[in-house]
């Protein structure tokens, strides 16, 4: 294979202008300003250098970024919202040029950034096949011969002569997408615009990135959704604060992201920020206890657990119809098991102003692994306290069948009870 993608000590640098004046601007602060703007003009002329201001500060987006990619390679770029990633993709699409360093690509490139980018919003659905497919650089047989394609993947057709303006944004993806995918480019580039689109598009936009990158063509793909990016990608790369702090295997690189993570969740849950819902009733702990009440954050596949949620609630609320849930889900973000007191039919008569829900697991199933526990309580429908994630969890290897085995199984996340037995058979 050969590199297709070279990207030598990139960086982005943008000026934020902060508002000096407090309060609505006045004349004078208009004529201070232009003011201002002369002499700062006459300085670049006499000193060839720009004049300083307090009021802009310089920001860098991206920051000494380099990677390369081969051929064929379907890679993953993940991180925090602001950790540069949508400015790498605009640099890599040429929508953008870079402060420092510079990029090579190999071969056409097709970008999908944002919703409706390069559509115009009074052309019908048919005509912005065209006016796209020009911009991403298809030429008109090219794009003939694809229409119908286009059109069936997108699922639009009973829409298409239709002025796009009056289209959802989902309609806007599936018909951008379809547009960008079927160029047949060498390169494709989609950021997380595709987290609009309802399941199903989603999983036949995977399918068709899928098919793009075993046919050799290159894909880069930014999502938040990590069991996408997962089961998408080969490698990754993890961006934070505008420099790359891992790449290689996408499994390595989202086991590295998930520790950045747990940096929030080590925060105690009564001093957490992050949270939603109206406040008049907090959850300010958690714990995981075995049935004789011995805490910890481990609890083995099989054994017998408690997990208790501390909670205080406003002295002057009424607490009727509340309902205590909470979620185990998987690194990734995988939602493995829920259990809510509406489930199992356990109500509650009353609310204490400080007390715990108590949820009892017996013969946990999850295989070993470190999970993330998304809590919520809500009254009425109402959601009073949202915390997501909420904590992290440890499984560890156990007992489960009682047989003393403890082989971790290969296949699939869960553990069942089951038994065999062998019986006759007339055929």
């Amino acid at each position: 294979m050969s590199a297709v993608i070279r990207v030598d000590n990139l960086g982005k640098k943008y000026l934020i202008g902060h508002q000096a004046v407090k309060g609505h601007a006045t004349f004078r602060d208009a004529i201070s300003g232009i003011a201002w703007r002369y002499i700062r003009a006459v300085a670049r002329v006499f000193t060839g250098e720009r004049a300083k201001r307090a009021d802009i500060e310089e920001f860098w987006a991206l920051q000494d970024v380099s990677f390369t990619v081969e051929q064929g390679e379907r890679i993953g770029i993940i991180g925090r919202n602001g950790a540069g990633k949508s400015t790498l993709l605009k640099i890599l699409s040429r929508i953008t040029e870079p402060t420092t360093g510079r990029i090579r690509l190999r071969g056409r490139v097709s970008s999908l950034l944002e919703v409706g980018t390069g559509f115009h919003t009074e052309l019908t659905g048919r005509e912005n096949i065209f006016l796209n497919g020009a911009i991403l650089g298809m030429s008109k047989a090219e794009i003939k011969r694809k229409f119908d394609e286009i059109v069936a993947f997108s699922e639009i057709e009973k829409f298409l002569d239709t002025p796009v303006k009056r289209y959802s944004s989902g309609m806007y993806v599936r018909l951008a997408f379809a547009v960008a995918a079927h160029l047949e480019p060498e390169i494709l580039i989609v950021d997380e615009v595709l987290a609009v689109g309802d399941a199903q598009f989603q999983k036949k936009c995977i399918g068709k990135m899928d098919e793009i990158g075993r046919q050799g063509r290159t894909v880069l793909f930014v999502s938040h959704n990590l069991a996408m990016v997962s089961s998408l990608t080969t490698k990754a790369i993890l961006l934070a604060g505008g420099r790359i702090v891992v790449d290689g295997p996408t499994e390595q690189v989202i086991d590295r992201y998930a520790q950045l993570l747990s940096s929030d969740i080590n925060v105690p849950l009564a001093d957490r920020t992050d949270r939603a819902g109206n406040g008049d009733l907090r959850i300010v702990g958690f714990a995981v206890e075995d049935l004789q009440g011995r805490g910890g954050n481990a609890v083995a596949s099989g054994q017998d657990v408690r997990f208790v949620f501390r909670f205080i609630r406003k002295p002057d609320c009424r607490m009727e119809n509340v309902v205590f849930s909470f979620s185990v889900e998987s690194l990734t973000g995988e939602k493995m098991l829920l259990f809510a007191n509406d489930l199992t039919g356990d109500s509650f008569s009353g609310i204490p102003l400080h007390g715990k829900a108590v949820c009892t697991i017996p013969r946990f199933p999850l295989i070993p692994g470190i999970y993330r526990i998304a809590a919520w309580a809500k009254r009425n429908r109402e959601p009073l306290d949202v915390i997501s994630p909420a904590a992290e969890i440890q499984v560890i290897e156990g007992d489960f069948f009682g047989t003393g085995r403890r082989k971790k199984p290969k296949f699939g996340p869960f553990l069942a009870t089951h038994s065999w037995v062998i019986e006759s058979s007339r055929e």
